[in-house]
């Protein structure tokens, strides 16, 4: 570390170590996180007696700047102090002239609280891994993933999900969005022409691919109790993705009779429904409901992933694939990339077998509950002529925009009181609706749920009295 000391200055040595690499934090240098060279290599290097830099990092650590960990690290601190005037002066101007819509507060959706990750489970399940798993199970497997973890999937989602699953017609994936991928390429490969999509629905992974494939897109209304199916036949589609069990973004469940009329839809046009069961685990005011999966395992595929229970960078998800598709599937799954990897999904399958991720499951629930509580409370107070929409389960909530209230203003003057909220009129297909806020909460914590439903009614204010 570049620390350049004068011995002739009469300013004690620790000191101008203290300096310099405070200075080296105010500029940016040394970045938040950043490891400093232990003491005793740091003296060597400065040619002073180590006593002197333990003194400097002393200091610092107790201004704020460092951070000691176990094992006798230390690190910059993850939050700097604030600068003071004079060293500091061009930070506070920096700070001053930040865009105006830099944020302080954001209800971005699907996140998940990694955090919260269970790190010690999840070593555990490794250990076991490395030191028990037979070698040949490192080598390249066919394309439908290990079979440990097939089974345990198979096992778990009959269990609590009530599908139909058996591990033949599993195929493991990189996530929801590798999976569609693949179907969509598979779909369009045996002659599919026209896919539906709920509207309005994520724009990022179905619609898109689509596309990219060649197939048409038509969107199909959703209503307060989830996709209307009145409006499937007109739609002449090979293919319809679903969200049944927590309508994204507006929350809506669909009912026991509009499953049923979903699946004589896919009879009688020989039709493939993906049920993409995104956020099933997180029930709060109500009783779960099954997956779809179960009442047509020959028309039904079933999407799962790991990133909203355990976290999105594990890159773990999986199909329940109708017989007729597993082949298909699978193929198109190892020409993506021969396979995922086998040790985290022998990882997964040992924490699903040891029944940690429902105790992880046990553990979270109450913990997202508590901030959609905190969330509703709020907009209770600051905003009640909102009206909240899907609040019984998942990781967000939609609020519906009274009519003297445009969307788009709403959210830029957000942004401006340094509020990250999306509207939904970017998730509409036919663009035509009523207007609505997504309320992502499952990263912040319920003091942050709060004042950030306080600063939207400030911009709320400002736009009905501009």
């Amino acid at each position: 570390m570049l620390i350049e000391l004068d011995r002739d200055a009469g300013v004690p040595l620790h000191r101008q170590i203290e300096a310099s690499i405070r200075a080296s934090i105010r500029a940016g240098r040394l970045r938040a996180g950043a490891s400093l060279p232990p003491t005793r290599t740091l003296a060597a290097g400065l040619g002073v007696s180590r006593g002197v830099v333990v003194e400097a990092y002393q200091q610092l650590v107790a201004e704020g700047y460092l951070a000691s960990r176990s094992g006798g690290y230390t690190q910059v601190a993850a939050s700097m102090p604030p600068a003071a005037a004079g060293a500091g002066s061009a930070a506070s101007t920096a700070a001053s002239t930040a865009p105006p819509d830099a944020r302080r507060i954001d209800f971005g959706y699907g996140r998940t609280d990694v955090s919260q990750f269970p790190r010690g489970a999840w070593l555990r399940s490794v250990r076991t891994v490395l030191t028990t798993t037979p070698n040949d199970r490192f080598a390249y497997l066919d394309g439908r993933g290990v079979p440990e973890l097939r089974q345990a999937l198979c096992d778990y989602l009959n269990r609590v999900r009530g599908t139909l699953a058996v591990p033949g017609n599993v195929v493991i994936c990189n996530g929801y969005g590798q999976g569609i991928s693949l179907l969509i390429q598979v779909l369009a490969q045996r002659g599919a022409r026209r896919i539906a999509l709920e509207d309005p629905s994520s724009g990022d992974d179905a619609r898109v691919l689509a596309g990219v494939a060649g197939l048409d897109v038509v969107g199909i209304p959703v209503g307060p109790d989830g996709v209307q199916v009145d409006a499937l036949d007109l739609a002449d589609a090979d293919a319809l993705v679903l969200t049944p069990s927590h309508q994204w973004p507006t929350g809506g469940v669909l009912s026991a009779a509009a499953r049923a009329e979903v699946i004589r839809w896919a009879r009688r046009r020989g039709a493939i429904v993906v049920e993409d069961d995104y956020d099933a685990e997180y029930r709060y005011d109500r009783s779960p409901v099954g997956a779809m999966q179960g009442l047509a395992p020959d028309h039904v595929v079933y999407c799962g992933t790991a990133s909203k229970t355990l976290a999105p960078g594990l890159r773990l998800g999986w199909m329940v694939v109708p017989p007729q598709l597993v082949a298909d599937v699978a193929a198109a799954k190892l020409l993506a990339d021969r396979g995922s990897s086998v040790i985290d999904q022998l990882t997964f399958a040992d924490f699903l077998g040891r029944g940690e991720f429902d105790r992880h499951l046990r553990r979270m629930r109450p913990v997202y509950r508590r901030r959609r509580d905190a969330l509703l409370d709020a907009l209770r107070t600051h905003l009640p002529d909102l009206r909240p929409a899907g609040i019984a389960a998942g990781q967000h909530v939609v609020a519906w925009l009274p009519p003297d209230l445009d969307e788009a203003a709403v959210v830029a003057a957000a942004a401006r009181h340094g509020l990250g909220i999306q509207g939904v009129g970017p998730f509409r297909i036919a663009g035509a609706g009523p207007g609505g806020l997504i309320f992502g909460y499952a990263i912040l914590s319920e003091s942050a749920i709060a004042e950030g439903v306080a600063l939207l009614a400030t911009a709320i204010r400002e736009v009905r009295g501009s």
